[in-house]
């Protein structure tokens, strides 16, 4: 698919992740509607993605395989009903979960007279009811774009048929990867059906990414209501 191909309007846009780019731009252009359970995580390989979705998220960021990776300068409080984000100034601890090899960047604070683990409860709270609205709304929705953060031809082909299991809904996936030396959107045309690849100049300058490019990628991009 062209990039052409899967700008027009969907009842459900979703991040699955990768860097907190997505869920940032795409609640940048309103196209947020509820906060998901990938949102706001650090998801480097898509093929771990694919079997967390493939396990409905059975295992995922259980406190037997969850370890302090590392902290962060700032932490995320994040309504678990709304759409609302709320940026907190305060260190948080980079928690891996090793079953799935993702990290959890904001949830955790540091706090010298507690363990970490003492606001895991209401964190796995506050997840499951993410993870259970997630999946409903999968089901629910007539049209969903998944927008994914990298990944190879091998693993969209995956993550295609992975997501055709969950729902029987329309869906389309965009992967973005990043690349030196190029200066424009570049589109791949991997020729799998419902997946539409394409590659931006990398940028360093700022968490966000760049927000002309995604402008050039999500302005035609609508929510149907």
């Amino acid at each position: 698919m062209n990039l052409e191909d899967i700008q027009k309007s969907y009842g459900l846009i979703v991040s699955l992740g990768g860097l907190c780019q997505v869920t940032n731009q795409i609640k940048r252009h309103n196209l947020r509607t509820f906060s998901g359970p990938l949102d706001w995580f650090y998801y480097p390989s898509l093929s771990d993605v694919n079997r967390l979705l493939q396990n409905r998220f059975e295992k995922f960021m259980k406190s037997e395989n969850m370890v302090i990776e590392g902290s962060e300068s700032y932490g995320l409080i994040e309504s678990e009903f709304d759409n609302q984000t709320k940026w907190a100034d305060r260190i948080t601890y980079c928690i891996k979960d090793n079953y799935y090899n993702c990290f959890s960047m904001h949830d955790f604070p540091i706090n010298s007279d507690e363990d970490w683990k003492v606001t895991y409860p209401s964190f796995k709270a506050k997840l499951g009811t993410k993870i259970n609205r997630f999946l409903e709304k999968l089901t629910s929705s007539e049209s969903i774009l998944f927008i994914r953060i990298w990944g190879n031809r091998d693993e969209a082909v995956e993550l295609q048929n992975v997501l055709s299991k969950i729902t029987n809904k329309d869906f389309n996936i965009l992967i973005v990867n990043f690349k030196e030396g190029i200066s424009n959107i570049v589109e791949q045309n991997w020729g799998i059906s419902r997946v539409c690849s394409i590659e931006l100049p990398r940028y360093q300058d700022r968490w966000e990414g760049d927000d002309s490019d995604w402008d050039y990628i999500l302005n035609k991009i609508t929510l149907t209501y």
